[in-house]
């Protein structure tokens, strides 16, 4: 067990010089660590207990055959059930509430069929408002952070968050169950496919995480013949990350991986059941569906991911039974991403 470095987030991100060394020292906490720790404040930690309220109460007070009902076939947003997602091969334990971006049936992008996008298969106003507050503050934690990681890098500061507006963030809501006779899995090792991670978790523990490591090979998970899903899994080297109250966790994903040509590596992380069910809600702050990313030392290379299509493709390998990958599928709506990456839209 690693005792994380913590830090506290400036009301607003200037370009200071002290917004500099901050930046710099989240990228050299990352570069150790693979993770760190951001100071909440009390309205945070009011909207975090709420949220985490919220999600018990739905995980508690729904029968399973309720839950079951709240799955979209337009977006990947709504109920997974424990079992349901496999991390390379195997059954993860965990119980999932995703929220993605809430995008109503009247919007054009559902009206042409793009894939990923409808609305949030909600389970009560109570949970959406619940969970729409707390995603609002890890947001604007989001924005900060990139800034000042940009900073840190002698980028412009919005070097990342011109990617991020109007960002495709989404948000998973996770319950796991105590530890059982014949397992204690509860997500199999992986890398997470977007930009930054925000995440917080109860008093009970579960989670580890692999920092870099000298002369280790970490797989680009973007491409389709490389994959993080089990990397490391049984290997030594993983650190428990010690559940510590009014902060956040936030480590960096596959997108900026990518974006800082593994400057900033994507922190691969696993979840083992505890003695006791355990609360977590892990949160993703991420470019545009639209964007195209490109490395940030040759932008003008032919080395590009579309967020898009990254985001529908991740989604569709870890769900291939789900009703939203079928209809995918059945109506064609990979074409809409083709169109997407090469700006030609056909009527």
């Amino acid at each position: 067990m690693t005792e994380l470095r913590t830090f506290r987030l400036p009301e607003l991100v200037t370009g200071s010089d002290s917004d500099i060394e901050l930046g710099r020292r989240l990228i050299a906490a990352w570069q150790a660590d693979g993770i760190l720790q951001i100071a909440t404040d009390a309205v945070q930690d009011r909207k975090t207990e709420a949220a985490m309220a919220a999600s018990r109460e739905f995980f508690h007070g729904l029968s399973l055959e309720e839950k079951a009902k709240l799955v979209s076939d337009l977006t990947y947003a709504g109920y997974i059930a424990s079992g349901e997602e496999v991390t390379d091969g195997v059954a993860d334990f965990s119980e999932i509430f995703t929220v993605c971006k809430d995008v109503p049936l009247d919007d054009s992008r559902v009206q042409d069929k793009w894939p990923c996008h409808g609305p949030v298969p909600w389970p009560s106003e109570s949970y959406r408002v619940a969970m729409n507050d707390f995603m609002g503050l890890l947001g604007e934690a989001g924005e900060k952070i990139l800034q000042l990681t940009a900073l840190g890098f002698g980028l412009e500061i919005d070097a990342f968050t011109r990617l991020t507006v109007d960002g495709w963030h989404h948000m998973r809501v996770l319950r796991f169950p105590e530890v059982k006779e014949d397992s204690d899995r509860g997500i199999g090792a992986h890398t997470d496919y977007g930009m930054l991670v925000l995440a917080a978790q109860d008093d009970v523990g579960g989670l580890y995480v692999r920092p870099p490591i000298d002369g280790e090979v970490r797989p680009r998970n973007w491409l389709p013949d490389e994959s993080a899903a089990g990397c490391f899994q049984d290997s030594e080297g993983w650190n428990f990350v010690q559940p510590v109250p009014n902060v956040l966790t936030v480590f960096p994903g596959d997108i900026l991986q990518f974006l800082t040509d593994g400057a900033l590596l994507s922190t691969p992380h696993k979840v083992l059941l505890n003695t006791r069910e355990r609360f977590t809600m892990a949160y993703f702050h991420e470019p545009n569906f639209e964007a195209v990313v490109r490395p940030i030392d040759n932008p003008a290379g032919d080395d590009v991911i579309h967020y898009g299509t990254h985001f529908t493709n991740m989604f569709m390998r870890c769900y291939p039974d789900r009703v939203t990958t079928q209809r995918i599928l059945a109506e064609d709506r990979l074409s809409i991403l083709d169109e997407l990456r090469t700006g030609v839209r056909h009527s």
